[in-house]
């Protein structure tokens, strides 16, 4: 990653290798965090049901990104950036060594609280330096390309994440694999301080002016009416959204939704259409993220139990060595019993059914294997772990990221590149043809009577990933752009804001997974979703690209 070339500051490596090192940390519990909570209580789990697991992560993630709301708006005007940043690793890093060395219940959600709040600080605040080091001349015209190598770093430590989680969870438990997380967390703050000094130039306290919202307002007017509404979600009689932590988030994020409106029509004339434009991108990306986060889901179940998992021979011993895979065999023995939804059945104290039979990974195996294994019942079968998928997506993004850049730029030559905001609609549409790639595999498969090769998983993956490279770095970039300099923390607060909603409407999706027999169905769901968010992101092209050409910028 040159920066001698004037093409790019000297801070970004040093940016680079720490949101590298804390997404390592962060996607490493996310690709373990579901299979941690639904694994029975004798092999290390919480023995969670499935829907309340996935009901939980769904919260986790959107809170992760609902907190830098106020945690941008804190390195705006009080702390810096550069200080936030220390918090929130600091935060995040003690949180996730706390869910590998405690096991009780409310050390589990003490520790996801540290892993919020540390959030909350640390990732307005580094897409914001990074914006800010583009500021100057040579490096504004090269933004876009500075956002999309970010953006390759965070995918670099997403793809190590899962190999290294696999391997401490095999080889020695959950818990050495969440400490493993916090270690990657502090390593990147390590790295930070080394690169601090080509970093400082870009920790720039915007003055406070005339009109601006006051820290004082947003705690009173909009974080304590959040924490009232997110209560009164918790404890009304019944659910309005499905569940009682549904209702919460929901409910909690209507006051800060309603700050941003506000933020809008008290606007001032110059500030007005670029804020406009933003919230307007924002709502249109939720609907991505809605689709995109069932990689921790529902892709995650499909990775478990409808995909072919088994290791080639040639490769057995060798990943045996280094302990990247399970091993099963096809004899009958003490199993958990599961339902047809290979949903894991629980007695009334929450522990696991038992029954002697196979193991549940043999139950739709494909017929030629199945009968090579009744044959040969003593041998070992070696299956890839299942969050080693996790780092498909990531992986995608590192080939991938080179290609987009390229290609945006040959266009940008021949001076047809496409606007930020024509790419995030682009990103939508073809986000959407990879929920066609899973109806696809659950055909394949009759709708689960037969294992799928993972090349379809591994497709859908590499379809989404484009649309994820056109659409996420291309929204961080357009927050830099468009913000009025003083609440550019904000309103990236505001675009992590959109992912926090898309990312508890991921987990309600993913919960509705048990209601669709044919499961292709559910696919088509997504598709819809993303193909109406596609619509309407074209309807509004047109106003985006005339506010972007009367900010000066592309």
């Amino acid at each position: 990653m040159a920066t001698s070339n004037n093409k790019h500051p000297k801070g970004l490596p040093y940016l680079f290798f720490t949101e590298m090192w804390e997404r390592f940390g962060y996607y490493l519990i996310l690709g373990i965090f579901v299979l941690y909570m639904i694994d029975p209580v004798d092999t290390g789990g919480l023995a969670f049901n499935d829907k309340n697991a996935d009901d939980i992560f769904g919260t986790f993630i959107a809170l992760t990104y609902l907190t830098p709301f106020l945690g941008g708006f804190l390195a705006d005007r009080l702390l810096g950036y550069i200080n936030a940043i220390y918090i929130g690793g600091a935060l995040m890093g003690l949180g996730y060594i706390g869910l590998g060395v405690f096991t009780d219940i409310p050390m589990f959600y003490t520790s996801m609280g540290l892993i919020i709040l540390g959030n909350g600080f640390f990732k307005p605040s580094i897409s914001t330096l990074l914006g800010n080091l583009y500021e100057e001349e040579p490096y504004k015209q090269n933004k876009d390309a500075g956002y999309n190598i970010f953006y390759m770093g965070i995918n670099i430590g997403a793809f190590a994440c899962n190999i290294i989680a696999a391997f401490m969870r095999n080889k020695f438990g959950w818990g050495e694999a969440f400490i493993t997380a916090g270690v990657g967390m502090f390593l990147g703050l390590i790295i930070f301080s080394i690169g601090r000094k080509y970093i400082l130039k870009a920790n720039i306290m915007k003055p406070v002016q005339e009109g601006d919202t006051k820290i004082s307002d947003v705690l009173v007017k909009v974080f304590l009416p959040a924490i009232i509404a997110g209560v009164i979600g918790w404890v009304i009689p019944g659910n309005v959204f499905g569940s009682d932590s549904t209702d919460a988030f929901i409910f909690a994020c209507l006051p800060v939704v309603y700050f941003y409106v506000m933020l809008y029509v008290k606007a001032n004339a110059e500030d007005k259409r670029p804020i406009g434009a933003l919230l307007a991108i924002f709502a249109v990306s939720l609907m991505f993220w809605a689709v995109f986060k069932q990689n921790g889901t529902a892709l995650t179940r499909w990775a478990n139990y409808y995909t072919d998992r088994s290791v080639p021979a040639a490769a057995e011993k060798p990943l045996e060595a280094i302990y990247l895979v399970e091993a099963q065999d096809y004899k009958s023995k003490e199993v958990s019993v599961y339902n047809d939804q290979y949903v894991a059945q629980k007695d009334e104290d929450g522990n696991p059914l038992k029954e002697v039979g196979k193991d549940i990974y043999f139950r739709n195996e494909l017929p030629e294997k199945k009968a090579v294994m009744e044959a040969n019942p003593e041998q070992s079968v070696y299956l890839y772990n299942t969050e080693l998928f996790q780092s498909v997506n990531p992986f995608w993004v590192i080939v991938l990221t080179p290609v987009v850049v390229g290609f945006f730029m040959f266009l940008r030559r021949r001076g047809k590149e496409p606007t930020t905001p024509a790419k995030i609609v682009l990103g939508l549409f073809i986000s959407a043809l990879s929920c066609l790639v899973m109806v696809g595999a659950v055909y394949a498969g009759e709708n689960g009577a037969f294992k799928v090769s993972a090349l379809w998983l591994i497709a859908a993956y590499g379809v989404i990933t484009i649309g994820e490279l056109c659409l996420s770095p291309m929204g961080l970039s357009l927050v830099s752009k468009l913000s009025p300099p003083r609440i550019t923390a904000l309103m990236m607060g505001g675009f992590f804001l959109s992912t926090s909603i898309g990312n508890k409407l991921s987990g309600v999706l993913a919960s509705f997974w048990y209601d669709y027999e044919n499961k292709a169905n559910f696919f088509i769901v997504n598709f819809g979703l993303l193909l109406l968010a596609t619509l309407l992101g074209l309807s509004i092209l047109k106003r985006l690209n005339k506010v972007m050409r009367e900010k000066g910028v592309n």
